[in-house]
């Protein structure tokens, strides 16, 4: 019996055939570009450029971007001009640069530039300057990383004063940021305060875009339409326990342009108009002498439907700007009732060759006590674990918890604590919220903990209150609690703390987020969990690298269950433990093996030691972007292929059979990422070699004999 997958390489038309007809173009996912970003001057435009993205600006009499152009593709993104930024201070909106005058929204010709004006009252363009990138966070981590350069780039700032007298002492600057070797764009905005008094900032409409519309759809809703998708947007300004980007997002907002009187859509309603916003900030006040910074949207160009493509793009933008999500220490997640049992896991991490200790949820670490003995007595055991070479962190708990009705969120609707994300929840502004941030950092400094696993981060709770110390009322509460946290992030980062957050806090400081997964479902048995955990696997590194997400493998009771769902004692389901090793760290994701002991037996101990040497040896390929080959279903095989083109090793394919039978199947596995074109070298289990050749679609196609419930591995070279 055989089975042939198709795969190919789905560039642009979805279809390897038109990577063939453009071979003579590198592929900025397969062959690094040289080209360095730029930021070009010439008359009247300025451009942003680095081969693979460009955008151009109008600078008189008031900035526009009228060109907003792909080169890979040739696709232009912009149908009209709209302003840089709106902002609305102490009640009245005001634009940030544009241009009026354009009647047919559209298409935009350049040669209409010169007919059109800028508004009497808008925020006028001053002067521009040019810098190199600054790194967002100073990150400083030791533990070990597939990245450790900050991205490179050119930084363009526009400033812009407003002749209007109620925004007299304002400055308004819009900031991007092109990178080297990657289709992005960066974009967000300052208001600065110079009027002698404090002003309140009602909001900031850091990026407007009159985009070209995906479709022409005669009737339907907006929320009905396409929405372009030759552009992705992310920001930093994300939360909502989701574990994935997109249901985080706070500040992408689509809208109809009503403008666009020409548009094929009866209604006018194509969701052509993109501007980016947190729709929950309304008031802010900003001091005389101070400034108010947006969150930031960066643009990544898209050149492709393929969800394959259009993901690693993603993967690709996260390992250059933000270098710190690479790091991937291998931890155990200890559940201790005393101290001997943290020295015990530290010991059993050094013998098997882990690098870290996380006291996880219920063991006996509080790092909300900083009294002076508990502070002792954790330096003393964090001095324990340096001194064999382990890292060592703790759990805490921030929100889905009960403080106290003075410290909860207030509802805006109710007036009273509750309804709330979590029910009830503290608020990251009241004194209890200060106190917390405060202890956190207290307890990290003072004990020299390496690692901070942050449960229950913020998740965007709008608090009304008017008598926190940290914010006013419900209007800046959400920005300001938001801030409190972000910074906390970065602080901790910046000292070379690794962070685990349940939430999509990456832009600012985080390294680790989960796959995403139910926590009921690790009290089903230990089959079931090796198929749904391949599940979170292949359904949780679309968006994610490997080293953003964790996984989970309970060593004892969690969540219900019985004897069919747990591991203890190891040495009685060794073939389970080291399956559930292999499929996680053959995935280059690390799980929570959460539990009081890595081993119970000589023979365990060896099993461990061997998982884990074999781990490091693959470490950089097994760490790799994955490409999805076919997610588990327990009828047939499922696997994955990591890929790497500069990497020593080109791939790394894993196969599962979950049946009792053996199986024979001929597979085309997709090498294109891998950069290999004629052909490759795969060896089965690291040592047997086989060349293949590869066909139009850049695949090598093998046929293979599966034994039954099993796991196979092969190195590509």
């Amino acid at each position: 019996m055989k089975w042939t997958l198709m795969m190919g390489c789905m560039l642009l038309a979805a279809s390897a055939g038109a990577q063939v007809t453009r071979s003579y173009k590198p592929d900025w996912l397969v062959t690094p570009v040289t080209a360095k970003a730029q930021v070009l001057e010439k008359g009247k435009d300025i451009t942003l450029s680095n081969t693979l993205v460009q955008r151009t600006f109008r600078i008189a009499p008031n900035v526009a971007c009228y060109d907003y152009l792909n080169p890979v593709t040739g696709q232009q993104l912009l149908r009209a001009v709209k302003p840089e930024a709106r902002v609305e201070i102490n009640g009245k909106s005001y634009n940030v640069g544009g241009l009026r005058g354009q009647k047919e929204n559209a298409y935009l010709l350049p040669a209409w530039l010169d007919g059109f004006t800028a508004g009497e009252n808008d925020f006028i363009y001053e002067r521009h300057t040019i810098s190199e990138i600054k790194p967002r966070v100073q990150w400083k981590g030791t533990f070990w990383a597939a990245n450790r350069k900050q991205p490179t780039g050119k930084q363009l700032e526009f400033y812009f004063k407003s002749k209007a007298p109620e925004a007299k002492g304002v400055t308004v600057i819009v900031h991007y940021a092109i990178y080297d070797g990657l289709p992005l764009i960066a974009k967000w905005a300052t208001v600065e305060n110079h009027s002698g008094a404090t002003v309140s900032v009602n909001r900031i409409v850091h990026e407007i875009l009159g985009m070209v519309e995906e479709e022409s759809t005669v009737v339907g809703s907006p929320e009905k339409l396409k929405k372009p998708q030759g552009i992705y947007f992310e920001t930093n300004y994300a939360f909502n326990n989701a574990m994935n980007y997109p249901v985080s997002d706070q500040t992408a907002h689509w809208k109809i342009d009503s403008s666009y009187t020409s548009q094929v859509n009866y209604d006018y309603n194509s969701p052509c108009l993109f501007e980016a916003y947190p729709d929950k900030v309304t008031d802010v006040p900003v001091a005389d002498g101070e400034s108010i910074t947006s969150p930031a949207t960066w643009e990544l160009l898209m050149d492709s439907y393929d969800r394959e493509r259009r993901g690693l793009a993603v993967r690709k933008m996260y390992r250059t700007i933000a270098p710190w999500t690479t790091g991937n220490p291998i931890f155990m997640h200890l559940v201790s009732k005393n101290d001997a049992e943290v020295k015990n896991a530290v010991d059993q991490c050094a013998a098997t060759g882990y690098e870290a200790v996380i006291l996880s949820f219920g063991s006996h670490v509080n790092m909300e006590d900083t009294a002076a003995a508990n502070i002792a007595r954790w330096k003393s055991l964090s001095d324990y674990a340096h001194g064999k070479g382990i890292l060592i962190g703790g759990y805490s708990l921030f929100s889905s918890r009960r403080i106290s009705d003075k410290d909860d969120v207030i509802n805006p609707a109710t007036g009273k604590p509750g309804g709330a994300f979590f029910g009830n929840a503290p608020c990251f502004g009241s004194e209890w919220g200060l106190a917390y941030r405060d202890k956190i950092k207290y307890f990290i400094t003072q004990t020299g903990f390496d690692i901070w696993e942050n449960d229950g981060p913020y998740p965007g709770d709008v608090c009304a209150s008017t008598t926190h110390p940290g914010h006013k009322d419900a209007h800046d509460s959400q920005w300001r609690q938001m801030e409190i946290q972000k910074k906390l992030y970065r602080d901790l980062n910046e000292q070379g703390i690794y962070i685990n957050a349940p939430d999509w806090y990456f832009l600012d400081g985080t390294h680790k987020i989960a796959l995403g997964y139910r926590e009921v479902n690790f009290s089903l048995s230990r089959d079931q969990q090796k198929i749904l955990n391949r599940h979170n696997i292949y359904d949780g590194t679309w968006e994610k690298t490997p080293s953003m997400g964790w996984g989970f493998v309970p060593l004892t009771r969690y969540q219900g269950g019985g004897p069919e769902a747990v591991l203890e004692p190891l040495k009685d389901h060794l073939d389970d433990y080291k399956q559930l090793m292999f499929q996680y760290y053959g995935s280059g994701i690390q799980a929570c093996y959460r539990g009081p002991r890595l081993y119970d037996t000589e023979e365990t101990k060896t099993v461990v030691k061997d998982m884990i040497n074999w781990y490091k040896k693959y470490r950089n390929i097994l760490n790799a972007d994955v490409i999805h080959l076919r997610r588990a279903d327990g009828r047939d095989w499922d696997g994955i292929l990591h890929a790497d083109p500069q990497g020593k090793e080109k791939g790394f394919l894993i196969l599962y059979n979950p049946l009792k039978t053996a199986i024979t199947r001929t597979i085309r596995v997709p090498l294109y990422y891998t950069g290999l074109t004629t052909t490759a070298r795969l060896l089965a289990n690291g040592v047997t070699p086989k060349v293949y050749t590869l066909n139009r679609q850049f695949e090598a196609e093998m046929t293979v004999t599966l034994p039954p419930e099993s796991y196979n591995w092969w190195v590509v070279q």
